[in-house]
């Protein structure tokens, strides 16, 4: 293993012990103390969002700096706000039967993207502090300065405020192996995890709690309802947006066959680029390697750069490139989750047959994230969703946008959960909540009864005899008795007891005394060698009885004997083994 690998383990451990020193600091702070910091770091992340957006727009080559900006800004306001006055200290939610309780988790290790790193390490951090965790940062390799630099003026600020410096940290070694170490150290709570596929499943595979994310390949339908020119413009809007960088932007436009030449018109004016075949050929080669992967020198390059590169000349005003394509899968390069300003065009008839192309087209690649559908119905809507296998749906609204929450009703934020479809462990938005543990006080709301006539001096009604099983049974089953046994030494005893309340009942009638019988004379002796004989099933009632009569209660290893009565009866030492 090389020196920086290693220098790169033991950094991570360091910081993971580091962090969870403060961690048992940060876990005493009051809501008015963590409300504090949290102010404190968001005004710091708002005054250098534009410093920290052409820093990561420098680092990384990606997508450009005004937008970065945008989601910085989004990460330091909008969703510090949505937040603010989420109670994550003490009692967080109390009803007459149940008292809710939050807790920390500890120490997250949070992976951080080069697409949007700035925003996302803004974005984890705040979600972390606010919810009483510290947190470790593990930047990806190629925007390692600007992520360090976030962390810094988030720790300052929070420092300020009065959170212990090692509560935020970052690695200034990023290599796999150590972002491993980060993963799986013992100290580690719970994953934070943003990036790509492989990375999201060495998280999950860590052994540990991890909230990961998978890939975008987000379709947008146009309805035959929809107002065309704002659907074309929610859609550039989304897929150009830093240059396509944000897994939530349009991939694809399915467009319903009566609006074809309309969205064509729609465009074409507002600054997409339709290419002939030819083009759209030479386009998929470039943007898909021979492994059929995705080619990330276009990733989060505008479109005019990408047709340069692919040998196509374009009008200098070009804001995005679009492209017919017949089909989803491998024969179709361009169907592909492509993060950069590339649209497929398909066209469908009909509602039914766009969900299902729809459908089809997050099979390959995108499954549990993004959807988008642009209509004047809301039954459409409706029933779209319905059919999506999709996290989030978003409707009439560029889905870049609407995703992460900054034009929906959605919870802000830069990690979207993609639930079972795409392998995640939620479906939400991440959010503090999910960097919380949530204890819960239950108070009784139904009594429960035991058999017996007298428990504790009061009368209970006899329960099923699945009921009296259970609870006469007690811990026995560990002694190896079967259920069946215990049932019916019980229901013989309560048997055995109305005979015997029975027969009281009916000495009350006057009989004729029986006749006098004289004892043999060696009854007697022979009585005191006989052993006396265990008794078959004990309760409470019995061990009091006996005790007021000053008997002893005979035992062995098949007694039955009701939890209650063995508490009673071990106190006052009335059991005798035989």
């Amino acid at each position: 293993m090389a020196d920086k690998d290693l220098q790169a383990i033991q950094a991570a451990r360091d910081m993971v012990e580091a962090a969870h020193r403060a961690q048992s600091v940060v876990a005493k702070f009051d809501q008015a103390k963590i409300d504090s910091i949290c102010d404190a770091m968001a005004a710091a992340a708002r005054r250098e969002s534009m410093r920290l957006a052409q820093m990561a727009h420098d680092e990384t080559g990606y997508g450009n700096t005004a937008d970065k900006n945008v989601k910085n800004l989004f990460a330091a306001t909008n969703v510090h706000n949505y937040f603010k006055n989420l109670r994550t200290v003490g009692v967080v939610r109390e009803t007459e039967s149940v008292i809710e309780i939050a807790a920390p988790r500890g120490v997250v290790a949070a992976i951080v993207p080069s697409t949007n790193p700035t925003s996302t390490a803004i974005f984890k951090i705040l979600i972390s502090i606010k919810s009483r965790n510290t947190i470790v940062l593990s930047p990806h390799p190629s925007a390692t300065r600007c992520v360090i630099e976030t962390a810094m003026i988030m720790r300052q600020a929070g420092v300020q405020a009065g959170l212990p410096a090692e509560s935020i940290s970052c690695l200034e070694l990023t290599t796999v192996e150590g972002t491993e170490a980060l993963m799986k150290h013992r100290r580690t709570a719970v994953i934070l995890a943003t990036g790509g596929m492989g990375l999201v499943r060495a998280a999950y595979s860590s052994g540990k709690p991890a909230f990961g994310v998978g890939p975008g390949n987000v379709p947008a339908f146009i309805e035959r309802t929809a107002d065309i020119r704002k659907a074309v413009s929610d859609i550039l809007a989304g897929t150009c947006f830093d240059f396509g960088t944000i897994c939530a932007s349009e991939q694809a436009v399915v467009v319903d066959s009566p609006l074809d030449k309309q969205v064509r018109a729609e465009f074409s004016s507002q600054g997409a680029y339709f290419l002939d075949s030819r083009q759209a050929e030479a386009l998929a080669a470039l943007v898909v390697t021979p492994q059929r992967s995705l080619n990330p020198r276009i990733v989060g390059k505008p479109a005019t750069k990408i047709a340069e590169m692919a040998g196509i000349t374009v009008p200098p005003e070009t804001r995005c490139l679009v492209a017919e394509v017949n089909g989803v899968g491998r024969d179709f390069p361009l169907s592909i989750e492509k993060l950069s300003p590339i649209l497929a065009y398909y066209v469908v008839n009909g509602l039914e047959e766009g969900s299902s192309l729809c459908d089809e087209i997050l099979h390959y690649g995108g499954m549990g994230h993004t959807a988008s559908i642009h209509t004047r119905s809301r039954d459409a809507a409706l029933q779209y969703g319905l059919l999506m296998p999709a996290a989030r749906v978003v409707v009439n609204t560029p889905s870049t946008h609407g995703a992460i929450g900054f034009s929906t009703a959605l919870a802000p934020s830069m990690t979207l959960g993609c639930g079972s479809w795409g392998g995640n462990v939620t479906s939400d938005n991440i959010s503090p909540l999910h960097l919380m543990d949530i204890k819960r006080v239950a108070f009784e709301t139904r009594p429960v009864t035991i058999p017996g006539e007298m428990i504790h001096g009061q009368s209970h009604p006899t329960l099923s005899p699945y009921q009296a099983q259970r609870v006469s049974t007690g811990n026995k089953k560990s002694q190896g008795i079967e259920a069946s046994a215990i049932a019916a030494l019980v229901d013989g005893f309560l048997s055995m007891r109305q005979s015997r309340s029975s027969s009281t009942a009916a000495a009350e009638v006057p009989h004729p005394p029986p006749p006098v019988v004289a004892p043999a004379a060696k009854i007697e002796p022979e009585l005191k060698k006989v052993a006396p004989k265990a008794t078959e099933f004990v309760c409470e009632e019995d061990v009091r009885a006996a005790r007021t009569k000053g008997e002893k209660i005979y035992i062995n290893s098949k007694t039955i004997i009701t939890p209650a009565a063995r508490d009673l009866g071990n106190s006052i030492d009335i059991f005798a083994k035989v």
